[in-house]
């Protein structure tokens, strides 16, 4: 299910004048499969969910959230939310005065104890134009935490490069049947040298690499969406359940299970 970006609980920040007010913060709950179209905001954006997962995909590349977990946007990048699961996001748009403060690129954060109750404290005063009193103050806390908190390794960059794009995608849609690395050169008619230097300069990672992440990222999908470590293992063609569980506590530090718990005590 597609919802209109202009229909969609964030389209206030779309169409106002927000860019010249300092912070506001919404409530919102998505279905399983509906999708934002593409579009961007003048302001910085904070996802933070509270229940359920999404998935943002962006121009840079696609990032995952589970439960007590945050992405942070800048302002203008394009971007889609698809909901995963039964999800309840709090929004927050920071506008042009804090920019400057805050990171000037995408990325997942894990929410804290204290960022969690400064956002819930923030929600709790009447939304207005100016920002001042008690409200400023919790607003430069939230700031600071955004600063400090480190990114969880949730993000999986995409080439920019079309024929790489595309293989990528490929790659993204059916992550059990990954291309041998010659076989994913010849369809972008590069060398494997030259495929191999391109991939890790456009994304950061090794070929061998990204595919491990494109499938570890594709099991989050299917994880939040109610598919059981049996199925995910088989569909993501990985030798047994036990094979699958081992590379995903390796990569996340804990078990499927306790991944999706809204405190994974990582």
């Amino acid at each position: 299910m597609q919802r209109d970006a202009s229909i969609h609980p964030d389209h206030y920040v779309t169409t106002s004048k927000m860019p010249d007010m300092p912070v506001q913060a919404f409530a919102a709950e998505g279905v399983p499969g509906e999708v934002t179209t593409w579009h961007n905001h003048p302001t910085g954006q904070l996802f933070h969910v509270v229940r359920g997962s999404l998935a943002i995909d962006t121009e840079v590349g696609t990032f995952f959230a589970p439960p007590e977990r945050a992405v942070w946007l800048p302002a203008g990048l394009h971007h889609q939310t698809r909901y995963l699961a039964e999800t309840e996001v709090r929004y927050m748009y920071f506008g042009r005065e804090h920019l400057e403060r805050l990171p000037q690129t995408p990325r997942v954060l894990q929410v804290t104890t204290l960022l969690r109750a400064l956002i819930l404290e923030f929600m709790s005063y009447p939304r207005r134009e100016i920002v001042d009193g008690p409200q400023a103050r919790i607003v430069g806390v939230i700031l600071d935490q955004l600063k400090m908190l480190p990114a969880a390794p949730l993000q999986l960059p995409m080439p920019k490069e079309a024929r790489m794009r595309q293989l990528c995608e490929r790659i993204l849609s059916c992550p059990a049947e990954v291309p041998l690395l010659a076989v994913a050169a010849e369809s972008c008619a590069m060398s494997v040298r030259s495929f191999e230097r391109r991939v890790k300069a456009e994304t950061g990672l090794s070929y061998r690499n990204w595919c491990h992440q494109a499938k570890l990222f594709r099991a989050l999908e299917l994880l939040s969406g109610g598919g059981s470590v049996s199925e995910v293992s088989h569909l993501l063609g990985y030798e047994g359940p036990s094979a699958f569980v081992s590379t995903f506590r390796k990569a996340f530090g804990v078990t499927p299970g306790r991944y999706f718990l809204s405190d994974p005590g990582i």
